[in-house]
């Protein structure tokens, strides 16, 4: 068994805290659902409290690291080797629908490398973390990412362009559906970038991709799988922290995932 080290534990009583908060909050929300604009200004509400809980903590325990914030952007720090990336609410939609599926995420970078991961299962009150050469751990349980070799096998999540994105996006994600249903056990969209990724690592998902996330969106979770001996990649090849295109799955499974992807491109092209 492994315990955090002392950042570590900071972060994690910090995603405990902004947890306490959001439960409070969650369950103010099925009574605002009778209005339209009533949940979403709630919602944004509960997104800035359980930030500025974080950011309030870190900062009284790590004085001068930065932060990437979901909602404050970019905070400098005099310490400039260490930075936390912070989304005080993954998963908004499922929080404003009342759906009990959304979580805390907070890393830290240190010298441009993630170095410890927390995700915070709200409704279910689990602590996902991971520490670069501590492993990844729900509470005091080691992860180890799911063994499975055969992608007929597997059971894969993803996440779909949200409203907004360009026409390219949605029908580029639609290829990339068509290619890969037919060839995995099962395809599961629940909503969270940061709790997939935490669920690759514990084994529940075999693997995940999404386009066009946010640092603090997946930042955590890369920790976690890799932590729990899982892959993480690029979807194209890049830099994953700086497209947001995620591959992530254990080492059997993740080309067979790459090459379905790349398949996908063929899609609709054919005469």
């Amino acid at each position: 068994m492994s315990k955090p080290s002392p950042v570590g534990t900071v972060m994690i009583a910090a995603a405990r805290a902004a947890g306490r908060a959001l439960a409070r909050d969650f369950g103010e929300i099925e009574n605002l659902q009778v209005s339209k604009k009533g949940p979403a200004d709630f919602v944004s509400n509960a997104d800035h409290r359980a930030e500025e809980i974080i950011y309030t903590q870190l900062s009284k325990a790590r004085p001068g690291y930065g932060f990437i914030m979901e909602e404050s952007g970019i905070v400098e720090g005099t310490d400039k080797s260490n930075k936390f990336i912070v989304d005080p609410l993954d998963g908004t939609l499922n929080f404003l629908h009342g759906q009990p599926h959304y979580a805390v995420s907070i890393a830290l970078e240190r010298e441009g490398k993630l170095l410890t991961g927390v995700v915070y299962d709200v409704a279910k009150n689990e602590i996902f973390w991971a520490e670069t050469g501590r492993g990844a751990w729900l509470e005091q349980r080691k992860l180890r990412v799911a063994a499975r070799n055969r992608l007929n096998e597997a059971v894969i999540a993803t996440g779909t362009p949200w409203h907004g994105k360009s026409e390219a996006a949605h029908t580029g994600f639609a290829r990339e559906l068509l290619a890969m249903t037919p060839a995995c056990a099962g395809i599961r969209r629940y909503g969270s970038a940061a709790l997939d990724l935490a669920w690759v690592a514990a084994g529940r998902f075999d693997g995940f991709w999404e386009r066009d996330l946010k640092p603090w969106d997946i930042a955590a979770g890369i920790v976690l799988v890799r932590e729990a001996g899982g892959v993480v990649q690029e979807i194209d090849g890049g830099d994953v922290m700086s497209t947001g295109s995620v591959l992530a799955s254990n080492a059997d499974l993740q080309p067979l995932i790459e090459k379905q992807l790349r398949h996908a491109a063929s899609f609709g092209k054919q005469s």
